[in-house]
């Protein structure tokens, strides 16, 4: 995949004029424009490609890609001694405040649960597979590396549930993009390295998998798959830009289907303009839940805590989201529940917490209405607490 071309003055500059039947200069309008925060790794930039591509199309705006340097890109310490949550997102937090970019993409499980004032997270699109990938070079499957395998990862969450498998692993901390987490593997730094499925998905590198870890045994971080699309609350949407479904008095976006039009001197509130044309409704409920669980549950995102939400499609459906679950997992009826299948309308949300040696480990799993899924996710949290999880996580 060839990376988008970083903004430059040239992409800023419109061509003014056009020519005329005649033969003479008539002015031609602006193109409306968004400028769209990432950071410049492969994975960020093949992640924006995909937004301002959507954009483009739905809104028929210019997007340009506008590269920000994150203290996470900056600094190459443990994430857990960066402060953990938030050490990707800050910068471009700032740049949106500052008015230097219009929205800014992030990988959802980067973002942390407090939302800043001023900023509102606008739209999360169809989220990607959720699940975990083994890497090794050997072809090995986890059962298979043996005692005292070296298995790579940047995770406290992967690291722990790893220990907790009692094969005998040992876990040790690496940090890098994608490629060089791949090369560890390769040069025989560590026998393994376990990635997000989702990351190697739009990185086109699925050819690296050996083996795709079942959420029974690796359950993923809060949000993991998934993107975040923040813009600053009082933005409004490019002149001329509106979508041709219905705008309410307050300048909400309305309907259900429609694309781009030349505006209609409505002005439309950004936030609600890409939520519109992102926003994927299975993928945002059951982000809700994970995220309204790990606020909850007081962990940050480098705290041994998974957490993976289900929504249940309609009878003889299915849902919308890609980020949901293989088929075997969207037919696997609820452990620890009541047997019966769950009915349409709710989400299932289960979590794990573990002590970073694996040694004590606390699963639970509830269901609820899709109507509130952070309510479902600040239960589950209570049933973990009440069980010990402060103690595991070593927050108490």
């Amino acid at each position: 995949m060839t990376p988008p071309s970083p903004l430059s003055l040239a992409s800023l500059t419109p061509a003014l004029t056009a020519p005329a039947p005649d033969g003479s200069s008539v002015p031609r309008p602006t193109p409306a424009r968004l400028r769209l925060g990432t950071r410049r790794s492969a994975l960020a930039l093949a992640q924006s490609g995909m937004v301002a591509d959507e954009l483009r199309a739905r809104l028929g705006v210019e997007v340009d890609l506008v590269h920000i340097v994150t203290e996470g890109d900056r600094n190459k310490a443990a994430i857990n001694q960066l402060g953990g949550t938030g050490v990707f997102v800050s910068a471009l937090r700032d740049a949106l405040l500052a008015g230097e970019i219009d929205l800014a993409v992030h990988s959802l499980k980067d973002l942390p649960t407090a939302q800043p004032e001023g900023i509102t997270l606008a739209a999360i699109p169809p989220r990607e597979d959720v699940r975990d990938v083994l890497i090794s070079p050997s072809g090995r499957r986890l059962a298979e590396l043996g005692p005292g395998a070296r298995i790579g990862t940047g995770s406290a969450r992967r690291a722990a549930q790893l220990l907790a498998l009692g094969l005998g692993l040992e876990v040790v901390a690496i940090r890098g993009n994608v490629d060089t987490r791949i090369k560890k593997a390769i040069d025989g730094e560590v026998d393994a390295v376990v990635l997000a499925k989702a990351g190697l998905a739009r990185l086109d590198r699925l050819d690296a998998v050996t083996e795709i870890l079942d959420p029974d045994v690796m359950l993923p971080a809060p949000g993991q798959g998934a993107l975040a699309i923040e813009c600053l609350i009082a933005a409004t949407a490019p002149t001329g830009v509106t979508t041709g479904c219905p705008v309410a008095p307050d300048g909400n976006v309305t309907g259900a289907d429609g694309s781009a039009t030349p505006g209609s001197g409505v002005e439309v509130p950004l936030a609600g303009l890409l939520r519109f044309v992102l926003d994927d409704a299975p993928s945002s409920v059951a982000v809700r839940a994970e995220r309204a669980f790990l606020a909850a549950i007081e962990a940050g995102c480098t705290a041994p805590v998974g957490a993976l939400a289900r929504v249940v499609p309609a009878a003889g459906g299915a849902s919308t989201s890609r980020g949901q679950m293989s088929a075997d997992e969207r037919s696997r009826q609820p452990a620890g529940g009541s047997g019966q299948p769950s009915r349409a309308g709710e989400v299932c949300l289960r979590a794990v917490v573990a002590s970073p040696d694996g040694g004590t480990v606390l699963r639970r799993e509830l269901i609820g209405p899709t109507a509130d899924p952070e309510a479902l996710g600040r239960r589950l949290a209570d049933d973990l607490l009440s069980a010990g999880a402060h103690t595991l996580m070593g927050t108490r």
